[in-house]
């Protein structure tokens, strides 16, 4: 068969050689088909009929109005479903193998007789018109801080004109978190772009039941930087598709980033920013010249930033704990009955009484959670031993393992006391020091030794740094010298 190379080559060669016969002959075809080809002035697959016969009988035939009603009735049932339904209503008649037939039937019938699909329509972006931000999860990536598994968020920030992108890490999409990133994506690009998009997000977008469309704390925070407010409906991410499509690529960059460097584990969170800061700036150097005719368009920051964390006043409970975005957290129980000032930023908590900082915490990720720091209510649980047992955040106070397996151990061994001497033993550890506590007792379960409170008093103070000091002598000053002085100056 005379492929369209051949024929290529033959229309060449008629060119350059003296006669046809040597032309076909170069060309490896006889005469007569080179003359066929001369004259139609056509390939050969421009010439062929597209095939109209079947190669093997249709066994789809007979049943394919059936099929057909199927489809119509829902457009989103796959071939497979239709190809089992077929099995069992004609049982014997069709073998595994006549599936991808189907497939292919069912195929060509959307494509000719299907529903409409959904149409995407390329935007052109003008410079400095807008940016776009989002968030996307980075766990599929298998970071790890210390060896241990890194679960975050970034925050990812682009500009759909000249694809400049720079982002954070993060842990959630709350309002506090998007402050941050967006002021920090903007002070780094050293202007504003006209117009903010993001998807419809609960921290920018109010719900269908509000009146006002976006939320009051993020129509404020744009105001301050002169911008004005866009994002998609809900559900429809690809409305924001330059950022959407970064995700992919960023991504896709840090993967292949990490195989590069031979690991994917970082010694700190530190470590791991820097790394994704110089692969940022790499993607960004190829985005110069457009980005320049970004920011000529650009308005200039303002000022300063905006306070990228939220105000709540909370009162501390009798539990000694405040309650902040369903997560509780432990208190000085001074605080009991009183007020704070809650700063709440998108990694930390600050707890304010009289303008002064009592508290800083991190902040807890989702809800349900709690963080009980048995320093803050001990005094009253060694009064209250028998409170212990059910007490709701139990849990929380066992700040390491070894202490867990000691108080399990107290259980097990002396279930009349058991609290009472965990208790002593936390109290020392708030007194004196939890990593001395930790130490004895972690040596105490090594050893095999019985763990008891009056043990751990007692180990407690051989390795007292302070029993290894030198007592000095103190005498007992003669006064009469200072009496004999007084009169010298006297005379």
């Amino acid at each position: 068969m005379v492929t369209d190379e051949q024929v290529r080559k033959l229309m060449k060669m008629i060119q350059t050689e003296e006669t046809q016969s040597v032309a076909a002959a170069k060309a490896g075809m006889t005469d007569k088909t080179a003359r066929k080809y001369l004259r139609l002035g056509k390939l050969p697959s421009q010439t062929q009929k597209p095939r109209e016969w079947r190669t093997r009988p249709d066994q789809f035939a007979e049943i394919w109005e059936e099929i057909e009603e199927i489809l119509k009735r829902d457009a989103s049932v796959e071939a497979v479903t239709i190809f089992d339904y077929l099995c069992r209503q004609y049982e014997g008649r069709f073998q595994e193998s006549q599936l991808r037939t189907l497939q292919r039937r069912i195929k060509v019938w959307r494509a000719l007789h299907g529903t409409p699909q959904e149409v995407m329509f390329a935007q052109t972006y003008l410079p400095g018109e807008q940016c776009q931000s989002d968030y996307t999860h980075m766990g599929k990536l298998g970071v790890c801080i210390g060896g241990q598994p890194f679960d975050h968020m970034f925050y990812h920030f682009c500009l759909p004109y000249s694809n400049w992108e720079t982002g954070s890490v993060c842990f959630s999409e709350s309002f506090e978190s998007l402050s941050s990133g967006l002021q920090n994506a903007l002070w780094e690009l050293g202007c504003v772009p006209k117009q903010h998009r993001t998807d419809s997000l609960s921290a920018a977008v109010n719900n269908l039941s509000e009146k006002e469309e976006f939320t009051a704390r993020y129509t404020g925070l744009l105001a301050h930087y002169n911008m004005s407010a866009s994002h998609t409906n809900a559900g429809r991410g690809h409305e924001n598709g330059d950022v959407e499509q970064s995700h992919h690529r960023f991504k896709k960059a840090v993967a292949q980033e990490l195989i590069l460097r031979g690991s994917t584990d970082f010694n700190s969170r530190a470590d791991y920013e820097e790394f994704l800061r110089r692969l940022l700036k790499r993607r960004n150097a190829s985005r110069r010249a457009s980005l320049q005719a970004e920011v000529a368009a650009m308005r200039a920051l303002p000022v300063s930033r905006v306070e990228d964390y939220t105000r709540l006043s909370v009162k501390v409970t009798r539990d000694s704990i405040i309650s902040v975005r369903k997560n509780v957290y432990s208190v000085n129980s001074q605080l009991i009955g009183e007020r704070v000032e809650v700063k709440l930023h998108a990694e930390l908590l600050e707890v304010y009484y009289a303008n002064t900082l009592v508290h800083q915490f991190a902040r807890l990720r989702g809800e349900g959670k709690a963080a009980i720091n048995y320093r803050h209510i001990i005094h009253s649980l060694i009064c209250k031993p028998g409170a212990f047992r059910n007490y709701r955040y139990q849990q929380c106070l066992f700040p390491r393992v070894s202490f867990r397996i000691a108080y399990d151990y107290l259980q097990q061994h002396y279930p009349a006391t058991a609290e009472k001497q965990y208790l002593k033993i936390l109290q020392m550890a708030a007194q004196i020091s939890e990593e001395r506590v930790a130490e004895i007792l972690r040596q105490l379960i090594t050893r095999g030794e019985a763990i008891t409170a009056q043990r751990v008093k007692e180990l407690l103070a051989i390795s007292d740094p302070q029993a290894t000091i030198q007592l000095l002598a103190i005498y007992e000053v003669e006064l009469s010298a200072y009496d004999c002085l007084l009169q010298e100056v006297r005379a």
